[in-house]
């Protein structure tokens, strides 16, 4: 427990709540949530999935319903066939995660990851014994890692490179040609690649991809609900692994959880009908507005951001030229200024205390009085 951290944004928000009680009105941009309610015709099909009884356990790899859906989706967005047996639905992402890293990691084993990055990996692969290697990637390498350097870090003991695109904090993506070579150098050595693709459908200026294009061995791909689809409290993701590791998951999945919430799978069933695609792809096309006008303004008040993010709905800003302490600079942001962000400590260790994220997941106008506000702060 000595080495499990909380989320310093989960301290903001508490704070950033109590202001709000408080009326002091804070522009919340701390929390990577989506501001949309569920899709309308998700929210039906749980309401009806629930009138009808649908309350029992599913199987523990799910819903065979979903899984099938799942599949037909990779096959009409993506081009790729995925057989729906590869397919295993689980509560979030952060229970997918929970499966892979249960069934790879001995103590002792290391698993390979860039630092910044979302904070449960390190944390949950030392819930199995093992140890998260932290590879820190620069700003000026779009933040991300390099297939030579995974082959540097690569030892005897290491059994997994994981990678997220689009990544969070950064919003950065991974080509299918980057992770085609990180595919390779972990291959080698015969090293799994886990890829974190729940931010996958909020892709902004180019088309969405999935690395499922690479093959079917020695990958675990993870997915959501919860960003693109909209669906966060409803706790659902999957996961689709190699055919070998199927059943130790299926094993997994009955002694850690026994299946993921059944109205939930029920009601996802309705993220792929036409009417729910048109309603997201809507809401993508919001989130690249509000990317647009708030990657401008901060670059504009002196904030160094590396490119513009190609998804998710994250800008991961270097603060250094106003601080050398990213989480003080949040904390009287939020105090003087009513603006709740992210500090980089967040994420990891690597210049950790020179960057802070802004989600952008309020609306426009919000994020407009957010920017006034951190322009008055600034002068």
């Amino acid at each position: 427990m000595a080495g499990i951290e909380p989320f310093h944004v989960m301290d903001i928000l508490a704070q950033a709540r109590e202001m709000d009680a408080r009326g002091r009105n804070v522009v919340h941009m701390e929390v990577g949530e989506p501001d949309f309610p569920s899709p309308q015709p998700v929210i039906d099909m749980g309401i009806q999935s629930l009138q009808q009884g649908k309350t029992h356990y599913t199987p523990a790899l799910g819903l065979p319903a979903l899984r099938q859906a799942i599949s037909d989706y990779y096959l009409s967005r993506f081009q790729v066939q995925v057989d729906s047996s590869r397919i295993v639905i689980t509560p979030g992402a952060s229970g997918a995660l929970q499966l892979i890293l249960g069934a790879l990691v001995n103590p002792g084993d290391k698993v390979l990851m860039a630092d910044p990055g979302y904070p449960c990996n390190r944390h949950m692969v030392r819930l199995f014994g093992g140890e998260a290697m932290l590879l820190g990637v620069k700003a000026s390498h779009d933040f991300t890692l390099a297939n030579d350097q995974v082959i540097r870090h690569w030892d005897r003991r290491t059994k997994a490179l994981m990678v997220a695109t689009p990544a969070n904090p950064t919003g950065r993506l991974l080509s299918l040609r980057q992770l085609q070579f990180l595919y390779e150098a972990v291959r080698a050595p015969d090293g799994m690649l886990i890829v974190d693709e729940i931010y996958q459908g909020l892709v902004y200026d180019q088309p969405v991809e999935t690395a499922l294009k690479l093959g079917q061995d020695n990958l675990f791909v993870v997915n959501s609900f919860s960003k693109f689809f909209g669906m966060t409290g409803w706790r659902l993701g999957w996961v689709v692994a190699p055919p070998e590791y199927v059943s130790a998951l299926d094993r997994l999945a009955q002694n850690i959880f026994l299946a993921a919430p059944t109205v939930a799978q029920y009601a996802a069933l309705a993220a792929f009908q036409p009417e729910t695609q048109r309603i997201l792809e809507q809401r993508r096309k919001v989130f690249q507005e509000r990317r647009d006008y708030l990657y401008d303004a901060l670059v504009n008040l002196g904030f160094r951001i590396q490119g513009k993010p190609e998804g998710a709905f994250y800008l991961y800003a270097d603060v250094s030229a106003f601080s050398d302490d990213s989480f003080e600079f949040a904390g009287r942001l939020l105090d003087q200024a009513a603006v709740a962000i992210t500090p980089g400590r967040d994420f990891g260790n690597f210049r950790a205390d020179k960057f802070v994220r802004f989600a952008y997941t309020t609306d426009l106008e919000r994020l407009k009085l957010g920017v006034e506000r951190i322009a008055a702060f600034l002068a």
